[in-house]
Order: structure tokens, then C-alpha cells, then sequence
């Protein structure tokens, strides 16, 4: 396997900063680079470095080659001052880039208080992308791949192949752009573009960055990147053939069909496994997966929950939004109560459903839990100890533990819908193939008639049996993930 040198860069890398409105780009910023270093690639990430990343918790350190680092836009020079760090439990490099004047405040895209979007996000992400080069220099660090991250990072791609294109320093430098936020664009007033070193050739009607009349920078990355993948392979066939998809963007993913690839995020199975975790009363792989009705007796017992044998324990846990199908559980929960089966309902934080929850577990002791607080040990546990995991999303999932549902052999009942159906497969008894029960239609009928099917099957403990361990069988590590990502670095660096 080829060994490359890449340049990972994110506006967001799990712990230092993170939103929970980018579908999982922080986590993959975390997760991602670790894999591939331990595939022994040569990987380093870099990221702005925002006020509010705590220096001394994550030992932040200067390095004397990067003080003061010169980055120039339209004839215009700021300052940028670099530090690094290790990700935590890890040996991967973070270089955190600073130019004072727009990053040293509180918010990463927005006031926190006032949640106003910052006026001059994109001088503010165009200098960070600008200082990105300025420092590869400076290390003496030749990237094959710089590795992008959507619109934040999305003019890397366009200043490589124009501000750098006569610096032999990259000469064989490619990009990749992944898009994980179709809905965030990087949207500014035209006259933006002069500040951030677009020439007004690129804003022209129909040119590289414009869209009705606005500066685009996802557009204009899109076209400028060597290849460009999303979340999963189903989310890629979608934005080719759904134009609500990727609002807007229609006619670049026609015009760059060829290199548009899916490539689905993995979960962490040194975190998520079984068969060492210690947060289970008993441990189990596929050859002992009677031993995970021990986890389930524990749950029950420490829920206070009757543990009935015959009746199936079915969760919902994660970020209770619309996202992930909260209202149409609610809408739905009279004939969901209804169903011979037990409910366990985690939340993980602030939500518009707590209280709904809340009064329902309140209505119907014994066969409703609801824990308001999320509890990380307690998610082992109920994943351990859960029958079924229910996920009837509206769209791709945020925190929606499907993959980890898997691994633990709690058998996840989901709606079809990009991630989940390139993951999750309808079971079917003929063939005895398929890993769990999954729905099409955003309707309550459909979930409770999935239910229904599920819970027939559920009796019969052979076949039951064979689903988990269909589920446990499959490999969604990060891993498997990275592979495909260097079979994408492959092709990128073949781009002239």
C-alpha cells in the first residue's frame, strides 16, 4: 500500500472544536486521520485555532518556525501565528492557525449569544486556507494530498491551482474535497470576492464561483478539487439524481459526475465492541452472543424495568431532533405503546422532545423509560442489553448509533434513507441475508407496520440469532473507511 503525506484540513476536529450542525465533521476530523496513521500513512491536520480551545488542557505548543507567518490576500498582509499538538490518544500532529484579528473570539461561524453568523466568515476562512500553504512552506512539508472539508476549506483547491500553480513547492499536490453539509454552502455578497484574491474572471454569470447572483465557495471547491466525495455511496447517487439533494449545485455535479465518489463514515470499534468493553456486566462476541442477555437483565435491573424475556426492549437514543425522527416517534407513540415490547428513551442533551418524553415515562411506569441526561456508560449498557434500536430518520442521521447497534447485535429498525440504507438491509427469511428492518416512507404507519414485522420474528430465537450476527459480521470501522479513502488519494494524485 502506497504511503502518502496528507494534509487533513477542517474547520472542526473533535475534541478541540465541534457544532452539531455539521453532520459528523468534527468526529470524522478526529477519527479519519487517526485510522490512516495507523495504516502508517504520513498524516497531519490542521485547523484554525479558535479562542475557545482550551491551550493548556491540550498542551498546545509554539513552534519558532511558525511566528509569525505572512499570508497575503489582495494585496493585503496578515499575520498568522502557528502552534501543534497531538489528537488526544493518538499520534497524529495538529497544526492550529491563527490570525488574530478573526479568530480570537468566542463563536467558530457565529456570535454564540446573539448566534448572528459572523460578517467576515469568509475573509476569515479565506486567510486560514491562504495560511495553510504559507505554512506547508514553512515546515518543509510537501503534501500528494490536501484533504479538505466543506465550504470552510473549499478555496484550498482554487488558490492551489491558481495563487500556487507556478510554485514548484506543489507541483504534485492534489486535492480532495469532501462534502458532509449540502445545506452549508459558503454563501457571501459578490463583492466579497476581490477580498479573498477571487479574480472577477471566477465570478462572472455561470462561472466557477458563482450561483444566482452570490459567491459560492462549495461551488467553486467543487470544481477546482481533483475529486470530490461525500458521506456514503447512496448520499453520491442521490446528489447526482436528486436536485434537492445539493440544493443549487445541479449542474457542477453533472459537470464533475466522474469524480464524485461516497464514501461512508466508520465507528470506533476500540470504543465500541462487545467483547472488551467494560461498561457491560458480561462480555460477548458471535460465538458467545447468549451472553448478552446478561447485559440486558442488568439494564432492566438497574431501570427499575421488569425483565421480561418475552417481551422485546427496544431503544431510541442519541440527539432527539427532527433529524433523527423524534417527531414522528411522538406522533406514532399511541400505537408504539401499544406494541407488546418495552421502551428505554436516552437523550443526549437540550431538546424540544425532553418533556414530551418526560410526562409520557411518567404515564406508563414499566413499559416507557426516559433518561434525560446522556450517560456514555449507560449507552453501553443499553446498547448491550436493547432488543432493537429504533431510528426512523428523516434524513442521514446525527449520533444515531445505528453502526454501534450493530456491532453489540441489537438489531436497528430504521428508515431507508442515504447512510442508513447503504448499512442497514431489510432481513429477509427466505434467504436469511439482511441485518435489520427498514422502512421507506417518512410515515408513522410504515415505522409501526416495520415494527410489527420485526416483533413477529422475534420469538423465534434461531432466526432472531441469525439477524445479530448478520449485524455483528459486517466491518464499519474507520479502517475499512480509510482504505477507501486512499484508493480516492490514489486517484486524485493521478489528476494532471
Amino acid at each position: 500500500m502506497k504511503a502518502f503525506k496528507i494534509c487533513y484540513v477542517s474547520s472542526e476536529v473533535d475534541p478541540f472544536a465541534a457544532t452539531d450542525t455539521n453532520a459528523g465533521l468534527a468526529d470524522t476530523s478526529n477519527a479519519l486521520p487517526v485510522a490512516l496513521k495507523e495504516m502508517e500513512q504520513d498524516i497531519r491536520l490542521m485547523m484554525p485555532k479558535y479562542k475557545s480551545i482550551n491551550e493548556r488542557k491540550y498542551v498546545l505548543r509554539e513552534v519558532i518556525r511558525l511566528r509569525e507567518v505572512k499570508v497575503e490576500l489582495a494585496s493585503q498582509t496578515k499575520i498568522a501565528n502557528g502552534k501543534t499538538a497531538f489528537l488526544p490518544n493518538s499520534k497524529v500532529h495538529v497544526y492550529f492557525l491563527s490570525v488574530p484579528e478573526h479568530f480570537d473570539r468566542k463563536g467558530f461561524y457565529a456570535d454564540p449569544q446573539t448566534r448572528e453568523t459572523y460578517p467576515d466568515n469568509a475573509e476569515r476562512f479565506a486567510y486560514f486556507c491562504k495560511g495553510v500553504f504559507e505554512t506547508l512552506k514553512l515546515l518543509y512539508w510537501q503534501p500528494d494530498i490536501i484533504h479538505c472539508n466543506d465550504w470552510g476549506t473549499a478555496l484550498i483547491p482554487f488558490y492551489l491551482k491558481t495563487h500556487y500553480q507556478n510554485d514548484d513547492f506543489f507541483q504534485n499536490t492534489h486535492t480532495i474535497l469532501t462534502v458532509h453539509n449540502f445545506s452549508e454552502q459558503g454563501v457571501f455578497p459578490m463583492e466579497t470576492a476581490a477580498r479573498i484574491g477571487i479574480g472577477e474572471e471566477f465570478i462572472a454569470p455561470g462561472r466557477e464561483f458563482e450561483l444566482k447572483g452570490s459567491l459560492n465557495l462549495l461551488k467553486g471547491g467543487m470544481l477546482f478539487a481533483d475529486v470530490i466525495n461525500t458521506v456514503g455511496e447512496r448520499f453520491a447517487e442521490a446528489i447526482i439524481s436528486d436536485p434537492k439533494a445539493a440544493p443549487g449545485l445541479r449542474e457542477v455535479i453533472a459537470a464533475r459526475q466522474k469524480d464524485i465518489f461516497g464514501v461512508l463514515n466508520g465507528t470506533d470499534y476500540s470504543i465500541w465492541n462487545p467483547e472488551t468493553d467494560k461498561n457491560l456486566s458480561a462480555n460477548y462476541d458471535l460465538k458467545s452472543l447468549g451472553n448478552k442477555s446478561a447485559n440486558k437483565k442488568e439494564l432492566c435491573r438497574e431501570l427499575s424495568l421488569e425483565n421480561d424475556t418475552s417481551l422485546p426492549l427496544i431503544a431510541l437514543m442519541g440527539e432527539l431532533s427532527e433529524v433523527n425522527g423524534a417527531e414522528l416517534v411522538l406522533e406514532s407513540i399511541n400505537n408504539l405503546l401499544k406494541l407488546k415490547a418495552q421502551w428505554i428513551v436516552m437523550g443526549a442533551g437540550e431538546s424540544p422532545y425532553n418533556e414530551t418524553f418526560k410526562k409520557l415515562a411518567g404515564e406508563h411506569p414499566g413499559k416507557l423509560i426516559f433518561y434525560e441526561r446522556w450517560d456514555t456508560r449507560l449507552a453501553h449498557l443499553i446498547l448491550a442489553g436493547a432488543d432493537m434500536l429504533l431510528l426512523p430518520a428523516k434524513s442521514d442521521p446525527r449520533h444515531g448509533y445505528h453502526l454501534e447497534s450493530l456491532r453489540y447485535g441489537t438489531v436497528p429498525v430504521v428508515r431507508e434513507v442515504n447512510e442508513l440504507a447503504e448499512c442497514i438491509s431489510n432481513f429477509e427469511p427466505d434467504s436469511g441475508k439482511g441485518n435489520g428492518f427498514t422502512f421507506s416512507a417518512f410515515k408513522k404507519s410504515e415505522m409501526v407496520n416495520t415494527l410489527q414485522a420485526a416483533l413477529k420474528l422475534y420469538p423465534d430465537k434461531k432466526t432472531w440469532a441469525r439477524i445479530q450476527r448478520n449485524g455483528m459480521k459486517g466491518d464499519f470501522s474507520w479502517q475499512a473507511t480509510a482504505k477507501k479513502y486512499l484508493k480516492l488519494y490514489e486517484r486524485a494524485s493521478r489528476k494532471k
